[in-house]
C-alpha cells in the first residue's frame, strides 16, 4: 500500500473539506499501529472563503464588512490552523498532507520547512526562484520589485498528525487580497505563478501534478532516511 494517498477533491466548500480533513486525520491516528496510509488533499475552495485563526486580534485582520464580503459570495470562518488572516479560492492550490510527523520523524518547525522546500522545488520546476523569510513563514518571490507573497501556510498539529497546510497561488483573483491584511503582513503584496510569468504560466493541472509529484517524494525520502 501506498505511504501516501492522493485525493483531488477538484472544488469544494471550505467546511466540507476541513470535516473530510478532520475524518482522515483521526482515521490515520486510529489506524497508526497497523500502517494507515497517510493522506494528501488537494482542493480549490469554492465558494472563495476567508479564514481567520484564533490568534489574538487575527479577527482585525479582515478590513471587509460582512455586507461587502456577502455581496462578494465570499464566506468567513474560523479555523483551528495557526497563521492568521488568508483567502482561498479558485486558482489557488490548497494542499492538506495528513502526514505522521512519528514516522517522519519531524517536529512542528521542521515540518514548516518541508513544506517551504515543497513549493521552492515546484517553483523551480517552473522556472520561478523563490525564497523563504526568516521572518515570515511561506514562500516568497522578489527578483524584479519588492518580495512577494505566492504561498501561503498555516497548519495544526493533533496527536502528532498534521492537518491544514499550504495554499499556493496558481492563477487566482489577486484583487480578493484587498479584502484583507494576508497573514496579518502590513505592505506585504501577494502574487501568483500567473502573474509571475505570465504566458509561461503553468495551468492548476500542472501545478497539482508537479507539487504532489515533489510531496511525495519529500515523503518517500524521509521515510528511507527514518527507515520507517
Amino acid at each position: 500500500m501506498d505511504a501516501v494517498q492522493v485525493q483531488d477533491l477538484g472544488r469544494m466548500e471550505y467546511a466540507k473539506a476541513l470535516s473530510l480533513q478532520r475524518t482522515t486525520h483521526d482515521r490515520l491516528v486510529a489506524g497508526r499501529d497497523r500502517g494507515e496510509p497517510m493522506q494528501l488533499l488537494l482542493v480549490e475552495h469554492d465558494p472563495p472563503v476567508i479564514t481567520v485563526s484564533r490568534r489574538p486580534g487575527a479577527e482585525r485582520h479582515v478590513l471587509a464588512g460582512d455586507a461587502e464580503l456577502s455581496a462578494l459570495g465570499v464566506q468567513r470562518v474560523e479555523t483551528d490552523r495557526g497563521g492568521d488572516v488568508t483567502w482561498h479560492g479558485p486558482g489557488q492550490l490548497v494542499a492538506y498532507p495528513i502526514l505522521d510527523l512519528q514516522r517522519l520523524d519531524l517536529r512542528i518547525h521542521g515540518y514548516m520547512r518541508f513544506l517551504e522546500q515543497s513549493v521552492l522545488d515546484t517553483l523551480r520546476r517552473f522556472g520561478l526562484q523563490g525564497r523563504r523569510d526568516e521572518a515570515a513563514t511561506g514562500v516568497w518571490v522578489g527578483e524584479r520589485g519588492p518580495e512577494r507573497k505566492i504561498a501561503a501556510m498555516g497548519v495544526r498539529v493533533s496527536r502528532w498528525a498534521t492537518l491544514h497546510g499550504l495554499a499556493l497561488n496558481v492563477d487566482p483573483d489577486l484583487r480578493m487580497f484587498g479584502l484583507i491584511v494576508p497573514c496579518g503582513l502590513v505592505d506585504r503584496p501577494v502574487t501568483s505563478l500567473r502573474q509571475e510569468l505570465g504566458d509561461a504560466a503553468p495551468d492548476m493541472t500542472g501545478v497539482k501534478r508537479v507539487l504532489t509529484e515533489v510531496l511525495l517524494d519529500a515523503v518517500s525520502r524521509r521515510l528511507h532516511e527514518t527507515g520507517r
